[in-house]
């Protein structure tokens, strides 16, 4: 087949890309693609220098490549990601491939320019659209914690109620009579019930970033070594553990507590994704200026649907053997923490948790709180227990009373006030809760205690926002029992509280 300058036209008519032809560095032949990028007409380039659409940054090349230009061997130079300049003054990015040719006319560079800006405008978009769901996402998690955060706090005092109540039956039934036993019996089990229902809004609270933090300056690679035992009973014989600690890592602030719960709810979510056995490696290192842990397996990984509701609390695949707020309750731990969590993971491949926690200031002492427990038992000291929940009030009260101490309740901040007003003697203690309608227990305690400085103040809540710095510590001189509370809780929290 000969070729015709016909066809040969229309080809270079036809080519989706710019396409100029060059005699020493002069423009010699252009198709019409090059008109449209360029913006200039083919009478205005035909002649001119190829520098004519260069930018000044774009005309340093690559050293080879200019030797190969210069030596002028036939065959092809390559390709490079440059920019030109349109007749407009406009840049465009461009990629830049040429090749010399021998024609009749002699040797010839062929130059093919693909325009990459629509490229870059769909990256762009799909960055943009990346954000967007990135925004979306961390919303949604918001919309879920301040939805937990509320249910744990109602569900709370539920259980306070349950728990002490069942306790008061196993109680009597056991000092009545020998016949009874069966009945101390049953409500033992409500008791553990409600130990489990206990758990389940820890984790809610966790995930809501609710939960009262006790921080302390900690070294993580020994935090985790410590645990290191009980996680290889958790996983079985079946799964390796590795732990790879890098030395000298800077030191943390975290609740040794939740560094424990979330180091074992990753292994669990591991061991559940290899039934058949396999690997999980815990290890840690610098990440900039912070601390990472991260922790990978081997297992059955995750699709790309289930990636982006992992951190949802209550989405599991484990059917009814899930709750649903494992990785929910990790996500709360770290971002409570002011750290970052994130997942990678593949269907076959396996999964890796990426966190990076900060590093404590250099000068931060130890922070952690004492929760050594005084001996329980009132002296006849007054005490204001205030809570808008009836049930949950008298059974505080019930429990204070028969303790020894003298008990007045109210269900409300302005009762509480206009109570301790009609009464003559000392308030030794104020119980409060922290979330109740019309005034919070913060401003209740500060209204009380600016007319009865001798007052002190212990807070209950299971929802303790409201008396919580931004990183959720407790603020400086504040006592807080959480709920749900036994009455031993209660009463060491009471007698702790009045002795120190």
């Amino acid at each position: 087949m000969e070729w015709s300058e016909e066809l040969a036209g229309g080809l270079l008519r036809a080519a989706p890309d710019a396409i100029l032809v060059m005699d020493d560095g002069r423009i010699v032949l252009i198709n019409d693609r090059a008109e449209q990028l360029t913006g200039f007409d083919r009478d205005e380039l035909l002649g001119k220098s190829i520098d004519t659409l260069v930018t000044e940054d774009a005309r340093t090349m690559p050293p080879a490549r200019r030797r190969r230009l210069e030596e002028g061997r036939p065959g092809p130079i390559g390709a490079v990601i440059t920019t030109i300049r349109r007749r407009d003054g406009g840049e465009v990015p461009v990629e830049s491939s040429v090749a010399i040719v021998d024609t009749p006319q002699g040797r010839l560079a062929v130059c093919v320019i693909r325009d990459l800006s629509e490229r870059d405008r769909a990256e762009q978009e799909k960055a943009r659209l990346r954000a967007e769901a990135h925004v979306h996402r961390s919303q949604r998690l918001e919309s879920l914690g301040q939805l937990a955060g509320g249910i744990a706090h109602d569900f709370n005092n539920m259980l306070g109620v349950i728990v002490n109540y069942a306790n008061f039956v196993i109680e009597e039934a056991s000092s009545a009579s020998p016949d009874l036993s069966a009945i101390a019996a049953d409500a033992a089990q409500v008791v553990k019930a409600g130990q489990r229902g206990t758990d389940l809004t820890h984790q809610l609270l966790s995930f809501a970033r609710r939960e009262v933090v006790r921080p302390q300056v900690l070294d993580l690679n020994a935090a985790i070594h410590s645990v290191e035992e009980m996680l290889r009973r958790s996983l079985g014989e079946h799964i390796n553990l590795l732990v790879r600690a890098e030395p000298s890592l800077p030191a943390v602030v975290c609740d040794p507590g939740q560094i424990e719960q979330m180091l074992v709810n990753l292994a669990v979510n591991a061991r559940d994704a290899m039934p058949g056995g396999g690997e999980l490696v815990i290890d840690t290192g610098r990440h900039g200026d912070r601390v990472r842990l991260r922790v990978s397996d081997s297992g059955a990984g995750m699709s790309a649907e289930v990636l982006e509701r992992a951190f949802e609390p209550f989405f599991t695949t484990k059917g009814s053997g899930g709750t649903g707020l494992g990785l929910a309750t990790v996500y709360g731990i770290v971002t409570q923490a002011g750290g970052e969590i994130s997942l990678t993971s593949s269907v076959g491949v396996g999964t890796t948790v990426n966190v990076l926690l900060p590093t404590a200031p250099a000068n931060t002492s130890d922070i952690s709180l004492s929760s050594d427990i005084s001996p329980a038992g009132g002296r006849g000291e007054t005490l204001l227990v205030v809570e808008d929940e009836a049930a949950l009030r008298d059974v505080a009260g019930r429990i204070l009373s028969g303790a020894g101490y003298h008990v007045l309740t109210a269900e409300c901040g302005a009762s509480a006030l206009e109570l301790a007003a009609r009464h003559e003697g000392g308030i030794d203690l104020l119980v409060s809760d922290v979330v109740m309608p019309g005034m919070l227990g913060k401003e209740l305690a500060e209204r009380l205690t600016g007319v009865r400085p001798d007052t002190r103040v212990l807070y209950m809540s299971g929802y303790a926002q409201p008396v919580l710095h931004s990183q959720g510590t407790l603020d400086p001189g504040v006592a807080l029992l959480e709920k749900p509370f036994t009455a031993g809780d209660l009463l060491a929290a009471v007698r702790r509280r009045l002795d120190n």
